[in-house]
C-alpha cells in the first residue's frame, strides 16, 4: 500500500478545495492506512486533520509545502517533536520576514533551521535548475543528517512518463533518492470545476483568461492505493520509499505538550500558594462584614480543584491582566462561565457573587472533564489595545499571540467571486448577490426567486455560477484575528505553532483558531472589547468633571425603583442588551422589578429558550395564569427561581445531576452535546440516560420527555446564568445612568459611536424626548467629542454636538480648529487664516452648517468659501488683517445666496451629519399622509387590536432571527416615535425588493396588540422614495435630492 505524501486541503487558502475531514473520510473509504497533509506555507489545518484522522482511524503524516525564494518547492515532514518545532520556527520566520501575503524563505534558512525534518524536493522539469536544487538538497542531508528525496508526481500532461524517468535519473546522479509523492488537490474528481474557479479567484482573472496558469485538475483527486500502485508501476523503488518516510517520521500531534507560564510574584511561593494568598487578602474587600461559611467552603473547594489540575498560573495571569487594567483606569469585567467561580469574584475578575446566586462551579471547571478553564474578560473597546500590548510586553512575542479566525466565504461573497471569474456582468452580479445569495443551497427557493427576477436558470453560465457558488460557501479565504483570545506559553510558542503577523499593526496570531485550541486543550485568555464599558466610563468621568456626583460600576445604587420603572416601560433605547426590538417587546410582558428579573430578561430573549418553548410557560406562571409543576422537591429547589422552567445551562446540568443521577462531568458533557446536537447527533445517548434516569427516580415518563425537549431547545444558544448575570449588571448600570442622568448618558453614548442598535439620530431624538437640550455643532463652541454645557438655569446640562459627526472632517483638522480659536473666530476668513486648514475641510464644515454663530447659513458659508484659495496665504495677509483690509482673495462682488428651504436643510443635515435637530423628514409629508388616512407611530397606541392601518416611516432596522422561520422584523420611525412591523416569509418574498432595498416605506397592515406590546403585521409595503425626494424641492433650480438614510440591517 502507498500513502499520498503531497496533499493540499483548503487550508492552503485558494489552492485546494477539500476539508481535512473530507480528505480523510474518502481516504478511509478507499482503504488507505495513512494520509499526509502538506498545505502551502501553513499548518493551519493540522489540528482538524488530526481530529479527522482520529475519527477515521487513519494515521496523519504532518507536513508542509515550502516555496523558496529561488523557485524551489519542497515538502517538509517532522521526524519528531524537535522537527515540528523547527518547522514552526521556519514558517514563523518566512511569514514575519515577508509582507502579509508574501512568504520569504531561502536555502540558507533551511540549512540553519531545518533540524529533524525530512525534505522532499518537487522539481518541475529535469533541467539545470533542478540539478542545482538537487545539489542544494544533498548538502542539506550532509549538514543536517536527515534523509532527503526527489518527489515524483504525474501531472496528466503529454510526456509525463519521460519527464519522471529523467527526473529519477537526474536525482540518482546527484545522490538523491526518488519517491512517489502524488499531488492531491481535492478528495473527489467532481471538485475539479470548483478547483478551476478557486484558481481563477486567486489569480484575479476569469476562467477564459486563466490560460497557462490553469493547472490540469482532472486527475488531481485522491486515488485508491491500488490505483496509485498501478499509476506508478514504472517506478517501483520510488513507490517503495513512501514506506521509508512513513517509518522515519514518527511525529504525531499527540506529542505536543502545552505548558502554561509560571506566575508568581514571590520566588519562595508556588503559583498555588500565591493564588491562595491573593484570595485570602482580597476576601475582606469583597465581604467587609465577613465571609459566610458557605463562601469559605466554596473557596476551599475551588482552590483544591485548581491545585489538583495545576490551573493556578492561569488564574494568576487573568488576575494580573485585570489588575493592570484597573491601574490604567480601564473599566473591565469578567463574564461567561468564569462568573460561576467564587475565586474569580473575590479577586475582582467578575462582579457576580456565585455563592449568593447559587451558580454551579462545575459549569466552569470539572475534575472529570479535565478541560482548561476559559475566562472571558470584557474591556472598554477603544482601550483594549493598551491591554493587548501590555500582554505582549509582559510575556514576550515569542511566548504570546492571539488565536486566528477562519475567514470563510459567505453566500454573497461566494456568488460575487464565482460570477466574476465566470464572466458575469457587474450589474447581474449585484442583482444575484442582493436577491439570490440567501437562497444558495435551496433549489426550490432559488428557482422561485430567479423567476421573480426574470432570470433564465437554463442559461449554462448562470446555472454554473449558482452551483459552484454554493460549493464555495464555507471554504476558508484567509486567516483573520480572533477578537482577543490570547495563547500564552512557558516555552517558546513558535515551537508549538507558527506565529505570523496579523492584519493590524503590532499584533500577531497563531495559525489555529479557538476550536483548534479546545481540541488540543490549550489554555487561552480572552481579552474582549465591550463598547458599553467605555460608554459607562465616559459617563462616570462626565459626572465627576461637572461635579454632579462620584460614581463607578461598584457604587451604582442597587435595585433602584425609578430605573426598573423605566425598564418596564421599555424606555431602554441605547442601553446595554435590552435595547433591541425583541427585548423591548418582552419588557412590558416580563415587567422586571429586581436584578434577578433582569438576569432572566437578558437570557429569555434568546433562540434557546424560544426553541425549547420556555418563554410562554414562564410568562404565564409569572402572571399567575398557571402554576409551576414540581413533581419532586429537588426539582423545585433547582427550578424554583425560574418558576419551574429551565432557562439557564446551569439548570440543565443540575436537573441531570439531581433528577437523573448524572455526575457533574456527565452533566457538562450533556450540555456540550446539546450545543452540537444538530451537527453530531450525539445527544441521543444522553436522551436515553436522562429520561431513564428520571423515570428511575420516580418521575413520570411524559414529564421526563418534556424536560428533555426543553433542554434540547437550548441548542448552541442557551445562556449560562453567570453570563446572563454579568451582562444584566452592565444593563442595569447603563439604565440607571440613562434614568437619572439622561444628559450625561446621551453625551457618553454619542462619544462611543458606532455602537449598539441605534444610530446617533435616534440617540439624539430619544434624549430630547427625555427633556435634554441638544445644541447643534458650532465653530466656536464644539469640540471633537460631544460635550456638556450649562442650559440656561435648568438643573440638567445641555449636550453640544461635536465635530466627530461632520462627514469629511478629520480629527487632525478639528484639533487645529480648536487649538486656534481663542479668542473666538469672528469670520470665515478668520477661521481659514488662524486654523490653517484646507478648503476641503472648510467645505465639510460649511456643508454641516456649523457657521451659524458667524451669521452664515449653510449656503452662504459655501458661497463664501468659493472666494478662498486653497494655497499658502499671501506674504502681507497678516498686515492686511491688522489694517482691517480684506485680502485680494476675499474681494468678490456682493451676492447673497437664497437660503435653503427647511426641507432641504433637513436633507443636508442627514447627508452631512447623519442626524438633524430640525423637523423629522416625515413631518414634511404628514399633510399628504393624513389626507390618505395614514396614521403616525404614536397613533398606534390608541387603536384597537385588529385595526387596519397604514403607517409610514423611515426604516431604522431590519432583522431576521434564525429562530423566526423566515419571519422578518422591521422598525419604522416618524416624527412621533417608532413602530415594529412583522413581515411573514411569503410577504417578504412577494415584495423582496422593497422589503430589502427601500429605506422609506408605508406599511399597510393589521395592528396586533398584546398588553402594552404593539406590532403591525404587514400585508403590503409602499415605496415612499419619490415622496422623500420631494422634501428637498422648493425651488425649481434646487433639483431633487434624497436624504442618504441607511437602515441598521440584520445585526
Amino acid at each position: 500500500m502507498t500513502t499520498p505524501l503531497h496533499v493540499t486541503s483548503y487550508y492552503s487558502f485558494l489552492r485546494g478545495v477539500s476539508s481535512p475531514h473530507d480528505l480523510f473520510s474518502v481516504a478511509h473509504a478507499q482503504g488507505h492506512r495513512a494520509l499526509a497533509l502538506t498545505d502551502r506555507h501553513s499548518v493551519a489545518g493540522m489540528v482538524r486533520a488530526h481530529d479527522a484522522a482520529r475519527q477515521s482511524g487513519l494515521r496523519l503524516l504532518p507536513g508542509c509545502r515550502l516555496d523558496l525564494l529561488d523557485g524551489s518547492t519542497l515538502l517538509a515532514y517532522p521526524v519528531d517533536r524537535v522537527g515540528w518545532g523547527a518547522l514552526c520556527r521556519l514558517l514563523t520566520l518566512g511569514h514575519r520576514r515577508g509582507a502579509r501575503e508574501i512568504f520569504s524563505l531561502g536555502w540558507d534558512d533551511l540549512l540553519q533551521g531545518a533540524q529533524n525534518l525530512v525534505l522532499v524536493l518537487l522539481p518541475d522539469q529535469p533541467d539545470a535548475q533542478a540539478q542545482q536544487q538537487l545539489r542544494h538538497l544533498a548538502r542539506m542531508r550532509a549538514a543536517l543528517g536527515q534523509p532527503v528525496y526527489c518527489g515524483l508526481a504525474y501531472r496528466s500532461a503529454p510526456g509525463d512518463l519521460l519527464r519522471l524517468r529523467e527526473l529519477e535519473i537526474l536525482a540518482t546522479a546527484c545522490n538523491v533518492a526518488a519517491v512517489v509523492t502524488g499531488d492531491v488537490l481535492y478528495h473527489e474528481a467532481r471538485c475539479h470545476v470548483l478547483q478551476d474557479v478557486v484558481t481563477a479567484i486567486r489569480e484575479n482573472c476569469t476562467l477564459e483568461t486563466l490560460g497557462g496558469q490553469r493547472e490540469i485538475h482532472a486527475d488531481r483527486a485522491l486515488k485508491t492505493p491500488v490505483s496509485l500502485a498501478q499509476l506508478y508501476e514504472a517506478f517501483p523503488e520510488a513507490l517503495g520509499r513512501v514506506a521509508e518516510i512513513e517509518a522515519h517520521c514518527r511525529f504525531s500531534m499527540e506529542d505536543l505538550c502545552y505548558q502554561y507560564p509560571q506566575e508568581t510574584d514571590r520566588p519562595d511561593e508556588t503559583p498555588q500558594q500565591t493564588l491562595a494568598r491573593l484570595v485570602r487578602d482580597a476576601l475582606p474587600r469583597r465581604y467587609p462584614a465577613g465571609a459566610s461559611e458557605a463562601v469559605r467552603k466554596q473557596i476551599a473547594h475551588e482552590l483544591a480543584l485548581i491545585g489538583s489540575l495545576d490551573y493556578a498560573p492561569y488564574f494568576l495571569t487573568v488576575h494580573s491582566i485585570v489588575h493592570q487594567a484597573r491601574a490604567l483606569e480601564i473599566v473591565c469585567q469578567g463574564r461567561g462561565s468564569a462568573a460561576n467561580s467564587a475565586i474569580c469574584y473575590v479577586l475582582g475578575i467578575t462582579a457576580i457573587d456565585p455563592v449568593r446566586s447559587g451558580l454551579l462551579f462545575e459549569r466552569f471547571i470539572s475534575a472529570e472533564r479535565r478541560e482548561p478553564p476559559d475566562i472571558d474578560v470584557d474591556f472598554e473597546s477603544d482601550r483594549r489595545d493598551e491591554i493587548i500590548q501590555w500582554i505582549y510586553r509582559r510575556y514576550g512575542r515569542s511566548h504570546s499571540a492571539l488565536c486566528a479566525t477562519l475567514m470563510r466565504y459567505r453566500p454573497k461573497g461566494a456568488l460575487r467571486e464565482t460570477g466574476k471569474v465566470l464572466g458575469l456582468s457587474e450589474d447581474l452580479l449585484g442583482l444575484l448577490s442582493k436577491y439570490l445569495a440567501s437562497s444558495l443551497g435551496d433549489p426550490e427557493q432559488l428557482k422561485a426567486r430567479a423567476a421573480e427576477l426574470n432570470l433564465n436558470l437554463s442559461d449554462r453560465r448562470l446555472a454554473l455560477t449558482l452551483r459552484v457558488a454554493a460549493e464555495l460557501v464555507g471554504i476558508p479565504r484567509q486567516l483573520g484575528t480572533h477578537p482577543g483570545g490570547f495563547v500564552l506559553t512557558r516555552d517558546r510558542l513558535d515551537e508549538l505553532v507558527p506565529i505570523q503577523p496579523a492584519a493590524k499593526e503590532d499584533r500577531q496570531i497563531i495559525v489555529w483558531d479557538k476550536d483548534d485550541i479546545d481540541i488540543l486543550k490549550f489554555m487561552k485568555v480572552d481579552v474582549l472589547g465591550l463598547g458599553m464599558l467605555g460608554c459607562l466610563r465616559r459617563g462616570f468621568e462626565l459626572l465627576a468633571q461637572h461635579r454632579i456626583r462620584q460614581l463607578d460600576m461598584a457604587s451604582v445604587p442597587p435595585e433602584d425603583p425609578a430605573t426598573y420603572a423605566m425598564i418596564r416601560r421599555a424606555d431602554t433605547l441605547g442601553t446595554f442588551q435590552i435595547e433591541s426590538r425583541a427585548q423591548m417587546s418582552m419588557l412590558p410582558r416580563l415587567k422586571p422589578k429586581t436584578f434577578y428579573d433582569l438576569v432572566i430578561q437578558v437570557a429569555i430573549v434568546r433562540p434557546g429558550p424560544i426553541q425549547g418553548d420556555m418563554v410562554h410557560p414562564y410568562l404565564r406562571r409569572r402572571d399567575g395564569v398557571e402554576l409551576p409543576d414540581y413533581p419532586k422537591p429537588e426539582l423545585e429547589q433547582i427550578l424554583g427561581k425560574t418558576l419551574g422552567v429551565p432557562l439557564f445551562q446551569e439548570q440543565a446540568m443540575q436537573v441531570a445531576i439531581a433528577c437523573a443521577g448524572f455526575t457533574p462531568g456527565e452533566a457538562d458533557q450533556l450540555r456540550r452535546s446539546m450545543a452540537t446536537f444538530k451537527f453530531t447527533g450525539g445527544v441521543s445517548h444522553f436522551r436515553t440516560k436522562l429520561i431513564e434516569g428520571m423515570v428511575a427516580n420516580h418521575y413520570d415518563r411524559e414529564f421526563a420527555e418534556r424536560t428533555f425537549r426543553q433542554l434540547e431547545g437550548f441548542g448552541s444558544y442557551g445562556f449560562p446564568e453567570s453570563h446572563a448575570a454579568s451582562f444584566a449588571l452592565v444593563a442595569y448600570v447603563s439604565n440607571y445612568l440613562k434614568c437619572h442622568h439622561p444628559d450625561v448618558f446621551c453625551t457618553a453614548l454619542l462619544n462611543s459611536q458606532p455602537m449598539g442598535f441605534y444610530a446617533p439620530a435616534q440617540v439624539v431624538r430619544d434624549a430630547r424626548e427625555h427633556g435634554v437640550t441638544v445644541h447643534a455643532i458650532d465653530i466656536n463652541a464644539s469640540r471633537w467629542d460631544c460635550a456638556l454645557e450649562p442650559d440656561r438655569g435648568r438643573p440638567t446640562l445641555a449636550v453640544r454636538l461635536g465635530f466627530r459627526f461632520v462627514k469629511g472632517l478629520s480629527n487632525k483638522h478639528a484639533a487645529k480648529l480648536i487649538a486656534n480659536r481663542f479668542p473666538a473666530y469672528e469670520s470665515l476668513d478668520d477661521v481659514w487664516r488662524r486654523a490653517n486648514i484646507p478648503v476641503s475641510a472648510l467645505e465639510a464644515l460649511a456643508a454641516a452648517d456649523v457657521f451659524r454663530s458667524l451669521d452664515l447659513d449653510r449656503r452662504a458659508a459655501l458661497w463664501a468659501i468659493k472666494g478662498l484659495a486653497d494655497t499658502v496665504l499671501p506674504l502681507f495677509a497678516a498686515a492686511d488683517r491688522k489694517l482691517n483690509r480684506p485680502g485680494p482673495e476675499m474681494i468678490e462682488p456682493d451676492y447673497t445666496p437664497r437660503p435653503m428651504s427647511e426641507g432641504r436643510e433637513v436633507v443636508e443635515d442627514y447627508n452631512t451629519l447623519g442626524l438633524t435637530l430640525r423637523q423629522h423628514p416625515m413631518a414634511f409629508l404628514r399633510p399628504r399622509f393624513s389626507a390618505r388616512g395614514m396614521v403616525t407611530c404614536a397613533d398606534l397606541r390608541r387603536l384597537r387590536d385588529g385595526s387596519r392601518v397604514v403607517v409610514p416611516g423611515l426604516v431604522l432596522m431590519r432583522q431576521r432571527p434564525g429562530t423566526a422561520h423566515g419571519v422578518m422584523f422591521m422598525t419604522l420611525e416618524d416624527e412621533t416615535g417608532t413602530a415594529n412591523i412583522i413581515i411573514w416569509k411569503d410577504r417578504a418574498e412577494a415584495q423582496r425588493r422593497i422589503v430589502i432595498g427601500v429605506n422609506a416605506v408605508a406599511c399597510h397592515g393589521m395592528l396586533q396588540r398584546e398588553g402594552e406590546v404593539i406590532h403591525v403585521v404587514m400585508q403590503r409595503l409602499e415605496d415612499l422614495t419619490p415622496l422623500m425626494r420631494s422634501i428637498a424641492v422648493s425651488e425649481a433650480e434646487e433639483g431633487s435630492v434624497s436624504p442618504r438614510l441607511k437602515a441598521r440591517d440584520f445585526h
